[in-house]
């Protein structure tokens, strides 16, 4: 896939931005030579170019004729080295974290916006409190209390010996079993903060232009509004005299002329008398979007603080429990102060995660840093304390039955289907007149993606608790009457897969048959497009055919989104209600019952066991597997290209936002080519790329944006960003890209399940962003050009088509031609090559 192009009409300067899109690619492979060099960045995202074109800058005269490729490659965000195998532990708070971006586009509704990310935040704290609650189970309850405590289970397990209460040892006492236990899910919660405090250090601590080619926010008077409450933001440049009419809103005072292509440099054109430099920026242009420190620094604290605070809540209401039946004593009084201490310390947590958002409308580089050491230092210390309280010689004191758990995973699943619901709610209150029928859900994409990560969360750590219960609940380990066993009420979630599963036959079934149909249907269509009536090839027909088909399924993914989070919400309040009501596990709970109720339940739960038990080791092979071979690796990070694109705003032990790094990097890279050179520039991007491209292109200043052409391809912008994303994907937010830049064009096929239209069409005299629709294969059947069969290619190897090129030569030639370099008088010649990148080799 040569980048090479035909010669352009207009000459001039010209850099074509190569950016690859998910599954990542070799610099090797995209610039298509062997010999690349690294011209800027690290080995984790860096710039590339062919040896030959290394300093392209000091030879222009050598590119009159074609324009300087240059590879962005950041594979290596989101599938480096062997520790992102850790990430997949991080599945749920990732799911959770695109819900906060899901919620519907809204105007004038601050309130709700607002409301509507508090919500998104409490379900990714019951996240946290979730993982680490299930860590106790294992560790204490299941460890701890019920192994421990049980002679044939201690007995079977040697390095239990030393916990065995039949043995009296030092720790053998209950209360210090559990303190000691207590290690494994506070190692957890500093695990998990260890990895969000380096993954922001390492990914997302990179700051957007500023100075020269930054956004600049005007002063606003009154209260600021809260983040994400209108979908542009107001913006000024001094410097900046290209006049374009705003995006959403007409202002009498606007007296500019329409957006048409400039005829001249763009820091040559005059303001106009009564002309307003005011520009609408969408969200995804705000100066402090793609930096958020502070929200994730503090919500860090916060998530810190609820994990520390979930083991000592385990410790003391075990301990306190026992003190309570032995009144006079010291614990009978320590015990209840603990108590309340832990709960005045969770409503603080919980008043932070609540009390702000992200401020994305300038940089925010402040740390309260009184916050972010003090509340998690005070929850390890109330640990510490609560660890101390339970360690107490309390004789007489066994551990029989087990902790009160049923009780606490219970209320919490019952806290989450609330807090979704609520989530609904609102987001239905932020729906407007005349929405896009297109939006996934109807606006309901947030609440329902909610409910997957609870979904995700609860089987994940029912998983853990079932497999170790059933590993411990060994050959004669259960001996003596007492069956280790984790609560009855994850026994209940576990029967609901196998009801979830086959309720999802039903759309399952109904698709493939859609698609069978769809197939057929095409068929005609195929043949008209290549015009083949007089030479039909029946089989190459049906290939072609049956790819498209196959391609449209990606449409149909609100469906099955849709109903897997209706019925995970309604299968997750029966299973609490049945286990609040009968106490026992679904086999035992429908004994008196029909034999064909009884052996239906019971089936459920055995079966339900298995495929969580199998779900869990397929989790942890994978793991291992990622961990030690690059290839799986790159697969997980397939995974991460698409659920990290967006900014840590709801959960901050989510993996890390790599747009945070690539987004900077493309600004700063489109700001000094254009900047130092004066020259044209097309940016081209590909699948993900396409989108890293475009957020880039927003950060951009308008004169930037005036010498920078857009090319995509493979694109999820509308199809997938727009649907599920609309406050920040929206159609208007697309139609307002169109008018900033200088051109757009946009190429996609039928076949491609992943890129599609972005359904901008032509306004103010500018044509429409959509190419006609490729054919995939280029060719039928055997040409004189093509004497061999052409593969079809789907998603891949856009560059291979020739209507590539030929666009790309086009948005060459309605740049405007290069011009003389503005020297800024506060540049020294150190920054001036900092900023350029290009002026001699990388040392790597």
């Amino acid at each position: 896939m040569s980048p090479a192009t035909p010669a352009p009409e207009s000459g001039g300067a010209a850099l074509e931005l190569l950016v690859h899109g998910v599954g990542g690619a070799t610099p090797q492979d995209m610039l298509d030579d062997p010999r690349t060099v690294r011209i800027t960045g690290d080995r984790t995202a860096a710039m590339y170019r062919r040896a030959e074109d290394v300093d392209a800058e000091a030879h222009p005269e050598r590119y009159a004729s074609r324009p300087v490729p240059e590879a962005y490659c950041w594979s290596n965000l989101t599938s480096g080295d062997g520790a992102r195998a850790l990430w997949l532990l991080l599945l749920p708070f990732m799911v959770v974290n695109l819900a906060h971006w899901m919620r519907p586009p809204s105007r004038g509704r601050r309130g709700l916006v607002r409301l509507y990310g508090v919500v998104v935040r409490l379900v990714a704290l019951t996240l946290t409190v979730l993982l680490t609650a299930a860590a106790c189970e294992v560790a204490l309850d299941l460890t701890a209390w019920q192994c421990a405590g049980t002679a044939t289970c201690a007995d079977a397990y040697s390095w239990l010996g030393f916990l065995s209460a039949d043995r009296g040892g030092w720790w053998s006492l209950p209360g210090r079993r559990l303190a000691l236990a207590a290690l494994v899910p506070t190692a957890l919660v500093g695990l998990l903060w260890y990895l969000s405090n380096r993954t922001w250090s390492a990914y997302e601590a990179q700051r957007p232009p500023t100075g020269y080619d930054a956004p600049v926010e005007t002063p606003r008077t009154g209260p600021e509004p809260p983040t994400g409450t209108r979908p542009t933001d107001t913006v000024t440049r001094p410097t900046d005299t290209v006049t374009r009419p705003t995006d959403t809103v007409t202002r009498p005072t606007d007296t500019a002329p329409p957006a048409a292509a400039p005829t001249g440099p763009a820091t040559a054109v005059p303001q106009e008398l009564g002309a307003d430099p005011v520009e609408q920026r969408p969200a995804l242009g705000r100066p402090g979007f793609w930096y958020g420190r502070r929200l994730v620094a503090r919500l860090r604290a916060a998530h810190t603080a609820a994990g520390l605070l979930t083991v000592s809540a385990a410790l003391v209401t075990a301990t306190a429990r026992h003190d309570a039946t032995t009144p006079g004593g010291a614990g009978a009084v320590i015990g209840p102060v603990l108590q309340a201490a832990v709960v005045a310390l969770a409503v603080l947590v919980v008043w932070v995660v609540c009390r702000r958002g992200r401020s994305e409308r300038r940089l925010d580089l402040r740390v309260e840093r009184l916050l972010v050491s003090w509340l998690p230092g005070a929850s390890l210390a109330l640990l510490a304390l609560t660890a101390l309280y339970a360690g107490w010689s309390r004789p007489g004191w066994t551990s029989a039955g087990t902790l009160p758990g049923d009780a606490f995973f219970g209320a919490l699943t019952l806290v989450q289907g609330g807090l979704v619901i609520a989530l609904g709610v609102v987001a239905l209150l932020l729906q407007r007149p005349g929405r896009n029928p297109r939006t996934a859900l109807r606006g309901l994409g947030g609440p329902a993606v909610a409910m997957l990560a609870c979904a995700l969360g609860g089987v994940m750590s029912g998983g853990v608790a079932q497999r170790v219960a059933d590993w411990l609940d060994g050959p004669g380990a259960g001996d003596g009457g007492h069956r280790i066993g984790p609560p009855v009420l994850l026994s209940w979630q576990a029967s609901t897969i196998p009801v979830l599963l086959l309720l999802l036959l039903v759309p399952a079934a109904l698709l493939a048959a859609r698609t069978v149909l769809a197939a057929r249907r095409q068929r005609a269509t195929v043949e008209a497009d290549y015009g083949t009536a007089d030479d039909r090839d029946p089989v190459r027909t049906g290939q072609i055919a049956s790819g498209r088909a196959r391609a449209a399924l990606t449409d149909s993914a609100p469906v099955l989104v849709g109903v897997v989070s209706g019925a995970t919400l309604l299968l997750g309040a029966a299973s609490v209600a049945g286990a609040w009501a009968s106490g026992n596990v679904p086999g035992r709970a429908f004994d008196g019952a029909h034999p064909a109720v009884a052996a239906v339940a019971s089936a459920t739960q055995a079966l339900g066991s298995w495929m969580i038990g199998f779900g869990f080791l397929l989790f942890v092979t994978w793991g291992r597997r990622a961990y030690r071979d690059a290839s799986a690796r790159r697969t997980i990070g397939i995974l991460w290209d698409v659920g990290t694109f967006w900014p840590r705003a709801a959960h901050p032990f989510a993996p890390p936002c790599y747009a945070e790094r690539a987004v900077p990097d493309l600004t700063w890279r489109m700001s000094s080519w254009t900047r130092s050179t004066g020259g044209r520039l097309v940016i081209s991007g590909h699948s993900q790329g396409s989108v890293l491209a475009a957020a880039a292109v927003w950060q951009l200043s308008p004169a930037t944006r005036g010498r920078v052409a857009l090319l995509t391809y493979g694109s999820p912008l509308e199809r997938l960003y727009g649907r599920w994303f609309p406050a920040y994907f929206g159609p208007d937010a697309l139609r307002a890209l169109h008018r900033t830049i200088h051109c757009w064009n946009n190429l996609y096929r039928a076949t491609d399940p992943i890129g599609g239209p972005v359904r901008v069409p032509a306004e103010d005299g500018r044509p429409a962003v959509d190419a006609a629709v490729l054919l995939d294969p280029v060719a039928y059947g055997r040409t004189r050009r093509h004497p061999l069969p052409e593969p079809i290619l789907g998603h891949s190897d856009y560059q291979a088509d020739p209507a590539f090129a030929l666009r790309r030569t086009a948005l060459l030639d309605q740049l405007l031609p290069a011009m003389p370099r503005q020297r800024d008088p506060h540049e020294t010649a150190d920054h001036e090559s900092a900023d350029q990148g290009s002026s001699g080799r990388s040392s790597g």
